[in-house]
């Protein structure tokens, strides 16, 4: 089987995804790449978590080519494989539809640094990407735009795009942007939040760069 690897770990994300209820249904979508052999393992559209196999999940080239799977591909295929030609350092991309992180997206929020762990994301903003209709090459630009250089953002009246050098990293991102997402509207409702600077997100970002995600 054509990468059979990384096809197994989007299998493992995705249920580990909707276990940890971050996205409903089948919303969400992961993708890992080979970058050494150009390909793509992107989880099939529409497609139960538990139900899905190794086989399920198809891999695709950076042409948007089908390269092996019998099911269709997720219908953001696009905005995944836009991430991994424009940032050679993205491994692999989570995209789903948390509560807390889409809540801020509907309301076309940025996500500020309320927490330390927004530096997770690489950067002490994680900004909101204008409204795309979702699969379509517009959504997959303006994210990839919105993404700079950072690992993350959120998508207007969508969800949430997080990425990474592999797929440990992107998931934990995932997990930690609907952290501080739903603490920033908790502390909204009380209060106004205080927000870490800039030096004191890069003193984080160095911090972690001594740490692994397992």
């Amino acid at each position: 089987m054509i990468l059979q690897s990384e096809r197994e770990q989007v299998v493992a994300h995705c249920r580990h995804m909707g276990a940890l209820r971050l996205t409903p249904g089948t919303s969400g979508n992961i993708s890992l790449i080979n970058a050494e052999r150009g390909f793509m393992a992107i989880s099939p559209s529409s497609m139960s978590y538990e139900a899905m196999t190794a086989a399920d999940v198809v891999v695709m080239n950076l042409d948007a080519e089908l390269v092996d799977g019998a099911r269709r591909p997720s219908t953001e295929y696009a905005m995944h494989l836009a991430c991994y030609r424009a940032r050679p350092d993205i491994g692999a991309v989570v995209h789903t539809h948390s509560p807390a992180a889409t809540t801020l997206a509907t309301l076309g929020w940025e996500l500020p640094a309320i927490h330390y762990m927004i530096a997770y994301s690489g950067v002490s903003l994680v900004r909101c990407a204008p409204y795309h209709l979702f699969g379509t090459v517009g959504l997959a630009d303006a994210a990839t735009e919105c993404l700079g250089r950072g690992y993350a953002c959120l998508l207007e009246s969508h969800g949430v795009l997080a990425t990474g050098p592999d797929i440990g990293r992107a998931f934990a991102l995932a997990e930690q942007l609907e952290f501080c997402a739903d603490l920033y509207l908790r502390a909204q409702s009380v209060g106004t939040p205080k927000i870490l600077s800039d030096d004191q997100i890069q003193q984080v970002i160095a911090r972690f760069s001594s740490y692994s995600v397992q």
